[in-house]
């Protein structure tokens, strides 16, 4: 049997959109011999459509475009496996996650998704109703075990903590499975492609059988799918991948027990940057925007961001905005330009300095008596995301924001300032990992942001000679500590002991993360590249008192 693996982009709601995709796709599998197309979960519909599942409607029309796929494939020799949302009668929620197989116009058999996550990121318990069991298909002279997702990550002998008492898994194969076919909306985050990989490479040993993966490709909202679809024979060998974060059409054929092999990036850091590429670019077109901002300040962060979202939207559709204020030194403003003209973006100079001065002027009366502070440094960021704003208004463009995730996680950042925008590009990316994204940058655009940029310190250049370095310890040694606190949750007193710093200095590292959640919970949303990003995968509450 010629199986094809139509890893596709769906954007959530779309639903004559994504259908349509899947009819093109289907016809050239169908054109190209394959016997069985295989689509990801919620294809529909797109992943994850959250509450619009709470909608009658939208519940009917994903029915309507489901049977539109159908009947439009029915004359193709093709069959179709493909993620939908149905109602759910009874108790329980309203909704079901569910597989579908078509064949010949008709929806033959469906497949309701047991195992549903509410950890990290998801929270498919709160939209959806766990099926009771699942059932082998005979069809195409096999016996189909079609999973969804989180259905094939719960086997005992991979995890050392199961999450489930049940494993569909091993309760198809006990009905005579002899493939197993997983519909999967996996988000990346670094090094999740080989967690993934692994995990159902021990299924297949285990089990001695074949494995199908279908994951879906695309960013929506703050999630990146990273797709890499791929089959595994049973001994868990790779025997066709499709390309990471792009969509792929790939085959594989059971008799030869051989497929495609595309590129993906093997080099971690490499997917990271394409992840914010392709997170970036569909965020933008998916929100109906054509054109984004930047505010460029000349350093690593801003430059990062706009090279990024270039390759994401193409130059044409950046403008890179310079706004000096009092303290900004004229190499920051010479670095800004340098990026722009290596880009190919628009560059616009905009100083803050006289709205500054007539803000200090106009507050002169109620400040009398008061030493300049922090305020004073925020009333220049504010004025520069104000600046943003306007011109997002008038020109109808995204800010991209450029705060990292070292800079979210201990509040070393403006509200209505810097944090002004519509999607925080970097904000899980710690400065450390900038630095090495914008490597990975110059290699793909050679000298695109120029070498000052990456040896002058970091700085806010909000007051005179300042350096991060006066606020914040060496990012080579806070990034460390912030990895084990946020996305390890580990202790204070653990982090000095295993990594050396002073446990004084983790302490008051731990207690800036725990005081800026109001902060981070009125931040632009961004894309999650690392396994806790601050958004929708970490929830704690703002207004609360314990302390490490």
């Amino acid at each position: 049997m010629k199986i094809a693996l139509g890893q596709i982009n769906p954007t959530v709601g779309d639903l004559a959109g994504n259908a349509d995709r899947m009819v093109r796709y289907a016809r050239e599998a169908s054109a190209a011999g394959a016997q069985l197309v295989i689509f990801p979960e919620l294809a529909v519909c797109g992943y994850p459509p959250r509450d619009l599942v709470e909608k009658p409607s939208f519940l009917d029309r994903v029915q309507q475009e489901l049977a539109r796929l159908a009947r439009e494939t029915a004359g193709l020799p093709t069959a179709i496996v493909c993620g939908f949302a149905r109602r759910h009668e009874g108790t329980g929620k309203t909704a079901a996650n569910c597989a579908a197989f078509l064949q010949q116009g008709e929806v033959r058999f469906v497949q309701q998704k047991i195992l549903l996550p509410t950890y990290d990121v998801f929270d498919e318990g709160r939209n959806f109703t766990p099926g009771d069991r699942q059932d082998v298909w005979p069809a195409l002279g096999r016996r189909l075990a079609i999973t969804i997702c989180e259905d094939v990550w719960n086997d005992k002998q991979f995890w050392e903590r199961r999450l489930y008492p049940r494993d569909p898994v091993e309760e198809l194969v006990a009905q005579g499975a002899d493939i197993l076919i997983n519909i999967s909306c996996s988000p990346y985050h670094m090094h999740k492609r080989q967690l993934r990989r692994d995990m159902l490479a021990a299924i297949a040993r285990r089990h001695r059988l074949p494995v199908v993966l279908v994951n879906q490709v695309g960013g929506n909202d703050q999630l990146v799918f990273d797709g890499a679809s791929f089959v595994l024979d049973p001994e868990g060998n790779v025997r066709a991948l499709a390309r990471s974060f792009e969509e792929d059409l790939v085959f594989y054929d059971t008799d030869t027990n051989s497929g495609d092999l595309h590129d993906t990036f093997p080099d971690e850091c490499e997917a990271v940057y394409q992840g914010l590429v392709l997170g970036t670019r569909d965020y933008v077109r998916k929100c109906g925007f054509e054109r984004v901002l930047v505010g460029l300040s000349g350093g690593i962060d801003s430059s990062l961001t706009a090279v990024i979202a270039a390759d994401a939207v193409g130059p044409e559709n950046v403008t890179g905005i310079g706004m000096p204020g009092p303290y900004s030194s004229p190499g920051s403003i010479d670095d800004s330009r340098a990026l722009a003209q290596s880009l190919g973006i628009r560059f616009d100079l905009i100083p803050i300095n006289q709205p500054y001065n007539a803000f200090l002027d106009v507050l002169g009366p109620v400040f009398a008596g008061l030493p300049a502070d922090v305020t004073e440094e925020n009333l220049q960021a504010r004025l520069r995301g104000v600046t943003l704003m306007a011109l997002s208004n008038k020109f109808r463009a995204l800010v991209l924001t450029t705060g990292n995730k070292s800079e979210l996680a201990v509040g070393y950042c403006t509200l209505y300032g810097d944090m002004c925008g519509g999607l925080a590009v970097i904000s899980d990316v710690p400065k450390t990992l900038v630095y090495e994204l914008a490597r990975v940058a110059n290699r793909r655009r050679p000298g695109a942001i120029p070498e000052p940029v990456f040896t002058k310190a970091p700085s806010a250049e909000l007051r005179p000679g300042q350096k991060d370095s006066d606020s914040l310890p060496e990012y080579d040694v806070l990034d460390p500590i912030l990895k084990a606190y946020v996305e390890e949750n580990e202790s204070p007193e653990s982090i000095a002991r295993r990594l050396g710093p002073p446990l004084d200095l983790v302490r008051r590292i731990a207690r800036l993360v725990d005081g800026n959640e109001y902060k981070r919970q009125q931040a632009a949303p961004g894309l999650r590249v690392t396994s806790k990003a601050f958004g929708i995968g970490r929830r704690f509450p703002i207004a609360q008192k314990f302390r490490e």
